[in-house]
This record gives C-alpha cells, sequence and structure tokens, in this order.
C-alpha cells in the first residue's frame, strides 16, 4: 500500500469517527490519545479509563449516557486486553459499541505506530508527505 493509498484510508476512517463522535462516546485509555484525537479534528465526549477508573466505569458511563460507543484502545498487547474486557463488559447491556474504526486503525497504522495517542503525528506526516 502506498502512502497516498494509506492516507486516504485513514482519512476515511477519521472521517466515520468525526460522525460517530457526535453521537457515541470515544473510550481511550489516556489524556494523550484525547489530544491527539483532537489534534485530527475529533471531539465529542471520550471517556478516558486512566482517569475514569477503567473498563467497568467505561462501561457504566456508556450505559448511563446513552449505549454508543466507539472503542479505540491501543493495538499493543495491553489495549488488545482492554477491548476484550470492554467488549464482554458492554455486551451485557443493549449498547451499541463500535470496535471496527479500532480495527481499522490497527491494520493501516500497526507497522508504525502502536497507539492511539501517536495518531495524529502519523496522519500528519503523511498529509505532509502527499503536498
Amino acid at each position: 500500500m502506498t502512502d497516498s493509498e494509506q492516507l486516504s484510508a485513514l482519512e476515511d476512517l477519521l472521517a466515520e469517527l468525526t460522525d460517530l463522535s457526535e453521537t457515541h462516546i470515544l473510550i481511550v485509555e489516556g489524556k494523550k490519545d484525547c489530544e491527539a484525537l483532537s489534534n485530527l479534528g475529533i471531539s465529542g465526549d471520550m471517556f478516558t479509563m486512566q482517569s475514569g477508573g477503567g473498563p467497568v466505569r467505561a462501561g457504566e458511563y456508556v450505559s448511563s449516557h446513552g449505549g454508543k460507543s466507539v472503542v479505540l484502545t491501543d493495538w499493543d498487547l495491553r489495549g488488545d486486553r482492554l477491548a476484550e474486557r470492554l467488549a464482554e463488559i458492554l455486551s451485557k447491556g443493549p449498547d451499541d459499541t463500535d470496535f471496527k474504526i479500532r480495527s481499522g486503525l490497527r491494520h493501516l497504522c500497526r507497522m508504525y505506530i502502536k497507539d492511539v495517542e501517536s495518531l495524529d503525528t502519523f496522519v500528519l506526516g503523511l498529509r505532509a508527505k502527499s503536498i
């Protein structure tokens, strides 16, 4: 995959994430993840597991705030385990949980970065190359 193709696929995913962020809670691991998403123009309700109390509290927060979420944990071993735990917790309720964005980011970025907090630098670098 060329840089241009990779950037195009990432931009599509980020556009979808931007749309979802209007109606879904974005579940991230830490504050730097929120900052990276913000740097990419993505805003909305973000639950930070590091300061918010972990996966169980994330599940409670999602359930009490409309039941729609996007899981954006890192794509390292710890992030995979957190995503699995969240899937377990969120599947117990009527929640509408999206894992597709995380899966797409993992597929497109795993050779270069392993976490959400590096996503802005990676995408901005690809954008700069394409100019």
